[in-house]
């Protein structure tokens, strides 16, 4: 038989994986001994949306020379493969695909743009199963499983024999939270306004701008006053005077109204009479401005500004944490389109339910 000149890698190499799939080759338990040890790897799922890149190649490689290795020692073998959900990147890539079209997401119902999500699902997924099998990965592909197989909409295509895990982790997870050991609250996530959801942190692309340094003055409450001290590093005293307010440095005027409190550092000897204290919001009608407490907390640096810093919980990620150790109130001021809110309680009420706090 007359070789040919070259090589045809391509075809060699889909030939001879099609023959290992037609004789059961991947299967599991293919090869395995009598009573023999069992070996499994779970392939950590690659994210439904779009295809493989060069890490999945690295680590899928590596985990078939280990499962070709156990399975030719005749161990009770199971490589499972699956795909992952992709929540907000799904999202966008579908989103995508209509603006091509001049529609939008709003233009369809609940229903209908998730029969658009599991449309895109079947596609990008089987295009990932195809590339594990271009690799030679010796996955059991009659095993393939979704992690959300058993949601609303499941077609079961591409991973007909999936157990039900959609089911299974809200079981999980209802199970966990009456035993007490999970929670639902409160808190500050990553939010894209255009498709209005949260996104990951690995999704957010942090940009660096030139800011200004703004100083206010907080009036203390009921007109109280205080002397304030200023030292330089050896001790020696170079500011004294009696101030009936605090001052503050942001680069984030525009938050003021969502302050639930002023933070300074414990060991700031500046602003120990007035910790505990009360001091004004200085913004509208004084009758009317909202009273928020002076507290301590490790994360102001006393050096940087004023020293004094507004807490706006609802708003920035240290924040956040300061208002969460100290019980202050967290005010969102934006809709989930990023505009100024006009649906808020009353100004009132939500003074007095911060007083009460």
């Amino acid at each position: 038989m007359a070789l040919d000149k070259t090589f045809d890698a391509a075809e060699a190499e889909s030939r001879l994986y099609k023959a290992w799939e037609e004789a059961g080759c991947f299967k599991a338990g293919a090869n395995a001994k009598p009573e023999a040890s069992t070996y499994c790897i779970m392939i950590p799922p690659p994210n439904v949306t779009g295809v493989l890149h060069m890490g999945h190649a690295f680590n899928n490689t590596l985990q078939d020379i280990l499962i070709r290795w156990k399975r030719m020692q005749g161990f009770d073998t199971l490589w499972q493969p699956g795909c992952d959900h992709a929540g907000i990147a799904t999202q966008m890539v579908v989103e995508r695909e209509l603006a091509k079209e001049g529609k939008k997401r709003t233009d369809f119902s609940r229903p209908d743009f998730l029969a658009k999500i599991w449309e895109w699902k079947e596609q990008s997924g089987g295009t990932i199963i195809e590339q594990l099998k271009r690799l030679g990965a010796s996955c059991d592909f009659d095993r393939t499983a979704f992690t959300m197989a058993g949601a609303a909409g499941d077609t079961r295509t591409g991973h007909e024999n999936s157990p039900n895990f959609h089911d299974a982790v809200i079981k999980v997870f209802v199970e966990m939270y009456n035993k007490g050991l999970i929670y639902r609250g409160k808190r500050l996530v990553n939010w894209d306004p255009h498709f209005e959801t949260a996104i990951s942190d690995l999704e957010v692309e942090n940009i660096e701008v030139a800011g200004h340094m703004w100083h206010f003055k907080y009036p203390l409450a009921n007109g109280a006053t205080y002397t304030y001290i200023e030292k330089d590093e050896d001790g020696n005293v170079t500011l004294t005077e009696e101030r009936d307010y605090i001052s503050i440095a942001t680069t984030r005027p525009e938050t003021m109204l969502g302050d639930g409190a002023v933070a300074v550092h414990p060991s700031d000897e500046r602003y120990a009479p007035i910790v505990g204290m009360l001091c004004e919001i200085p913004v509208g009608p004084k009758a009317q401005r909202r009273l928020i407490p002076i507290i301590t907390d490790e994360y102001p640096d006393k050096d940087f500004g004023s020293g004094a810093v507004k807490i706006t919980g609802a708003h920035d990620f240290n924040d956040y944490q300061v208002a969460k150790r100290g019980g202050i109130p967290m005010y969102n001021l934006m809709d989930t389109k990023a505009n100024m809110r006009a649906d808020g309680r009353p100004y009132v009420e939500e003074a007095a339910t911060a007083q009460a706090i």
